[in-house]
């Protein structure tokens, strides 16, 4: 593992937020003491979720209760790269949207309106509020021609209740019911990652990828040319790292293993 120093230079950091950031509710240690220091050392940095259930506003106040204000510029989600894409992708389309509020709002927000009855596309996110009904609304629209959008490829996620479902594992009966892939937004898909680089603003050689998931975090920031940090307070833990073909340059307990020791 490289020296601490090198990632401690850079002087850009995304950093994934479920698992890494907090767990559930609860906020994870070392995170006051990293964002703390991010700002001391005037670095830049944004934190992108593959999770499409929250708004920047929510994910803001969430972090707020927790003990820490960041503003909502420094949130980036899935939600909010699925409506970017098919903003450019279709302007003036309509979709068939499964998901919470974090995707809907952010749909609509770029003139993607709900639509049941004949769609453009058929978009798929996190939602506690899948059902049945909802599958076979979507194997009937993507049979009539409607395209199948996923906003990321997490099969699980972490959570109070431990490790849950996630977005393809929703998205799986829809693309098995009608023979049909979904195209997923998020990470690792480098669309998300260059909009990432862009916001904060440095060229991925200054830059770091902090996550817990060597499926979606490390192996984003690697085929973006980062350096990337495996924290091992989320999904991934030192046993499944080993079955990739890549590797992270970093692995650490926490996010607050960055901070120098006093």
């Amino acid at each position: 593992m490289r020296d601490l120093e090198i990632i401690r230079s850079k002087r850009g950091f995304i950093s994934d937020m479920d698992g890494v950031i907090y767990q559930g509710s609860q906020l994870l240690p070392g995170v006051k003491e990293f964002v703390d220091w991010l700002r001391k050392e005037k670095k830049q940095f944004l934190f992108l979720t593959n999770s499409s259930e929250r708004t920047p506003l929510e994910l803001h106040k969430k972090l707020l209760a927790m003990g820490i204000d960041i503003d909502e510029s420094h949130f980036y989600t899935s939600a909010l790269a699925t409506a970017q894409f098919l903003k450019t992708q279709a302007p003036g389309s309509s979709a068939y949207i499964i998901g919470a509020h974090g995707l809907m709002n952010a749909l609509y927000d770029a003139g993607i309106p709900f639509n049941d009855v004949n769609p453009d596309y058929v978009v798929v996110g996190e939602t506690t509020g899948y059902n049945y009904e909802m599958i076979i609304k979507a194997t009937q629209l993507i049979n009539q021609g409607a395209k199948l959008i996923a906003t990321n490829s997490d099969l699980t996620g972490p959570s109070d209740r431990g490790i849950i479902p996630a977005c393809r594992a929703l998205v799986a009966p829809i693309e098995l019911a009608t023979g049909v892939a979904a195209y997923f937004i998020g990470k690792p898909n480098p669309l998300m990652m260059r909009t990432g680089l862009k916001k904060l603003g440095v060229h991925s050689g200054d830059a770091v990828m902090i996550g817990d998931r060597m499926d979606t975090d490390i192996i984003a920031g690697v085929e973006t040319g980062m350096e990337t940090a495996l924290v091992l307070s989320g999904v991934t833990t030192r046993s499944t790292m080993k079955h990739y073909s890549y590797q992270p340059h970093y692995v650490l307990n926490g996010i607050g293993d960055i901070v120098p020791k006093k």
